[in-house]
């Protein structure tokens, strides 16, 4: 097996203590989180399309996972959805307005510029596009048309992986597109995706030299009911799952995973966590 690297969906759950952190108000979280785990991802910028203007990251906080994390860290971070977002989100019955910003290379690259001071420790940036329906998009092919026009105006020195949530949209003409635009595949596990590891085993020869697999429920509020937002307990066992993605990323293809784990996936993803690294060590 290449490199791989487990983490979580966002570090900052006071519940996790004993289980991550030393209280449940450590001075740092993300310092404390760091010498547990290799790898995080952030979800907090991704959050920026609104009728006011894009919010980009502010500097000072950036500064502050810096310092907070080792030089071996690896953040993946979810790009603005101001870039993936092909309309305003609108009431039911509205006219959908287009999103100007969508897929602009030049907002992208302000957003790198305001990371300017992690960025040796980026992973992956992450483009999620939400479903796209004929209401957004006009056809499967004239989205992977503009997808590849934007990937291919990116800088080609930075690390990209793209989430799409159509699955019949994840095929070899889409692990083709992001192999030619030198980008990698996120692939979730949860909501209406195909089961992941079906998916890596099947297409374990086009993923290239970096994966993504980002673990995640099918039921965010009825899991967010039953564990009260209190994430220490493991809620809905999904140790099957977990084994068959165990054995699919045990098989040796040399690249970098990046396994990012939620706590909407099975309740409490440091439990998770340890369940899964003990499937990877049998």
């Amino acid at each position: 097996m290449g490199q791989l690297r487990i983490g979580t969906c966002s570090w900052k759950y006071p519940s996790w203590e004993g289980l991550v952190y030393s209280s449940r108000e450590p001075a740092n979280y993300l310092e404390e989180y760091s010498r547990k785990y290799t790898t995080v991802e952030v979800d907090q910028w991704f959050w920026s399309l609104g009728e006011g203007g894009i919010a980009l990251p502010r500097k000072e906080v950036v500064a502050e996972y810096d310092v907070s994390t080792p030089d071996d860290f690896r953040f993946t971070v979810k790009c603005p959805n101001a870039l993936t977002m092909t309309h305003y989100a609108g009431k039911k019955g509205e006219i959908l307005r287009p999103n100007s910003h969508f897929l602009d290379p030049e907002l992208f690259l302000r957003f790198v510029d305001s990371l300017a001071i992690l960025m040796g420790k980026i992973g992956l940036f992450i483009f999620q596009f939400p479903y796209l329906n004929r209401e957004k998009v006009l056809s499967k092919a004239e989205f992977f048309d503009r997808l590849a026009v934007f990937l291919n105006a990116l800088p080609a020195d930075l690390p990209y992986g793209v989430e799409l949530r159509n699955p019949r949209w994840i095929d070899a003409t889409f692990f083709d597109l992001l192999q030619e635009c030198s980008s990698a595949p996120v692939i979730l596990q949860g909501y209406w995706m195909e089961d992941a590891a079906a998916v890596i085993d099947k297409y374990a020869e086009k993923l290239g030299p970096i994966l993504c697999l980002r673990l995640h429920g099918e039921d965010r509020e009825g899991i967010e009911e039953k564990s009260g937002e209190s994430w220490n307990k493991i809620i809905r066992p999904k140790n099957e799952e977990l084994h068959r993605i165990s054995v699919s990323l045990k098989k040796d293809f040399g690249r970098t995973t990046y396994l990012s784990v939620n706590n909407h996936y099975e309740g409490s993803a440091p439990l998770t966590i340890e369940t899964l690294k003990a499937f990877l060590l049998d």
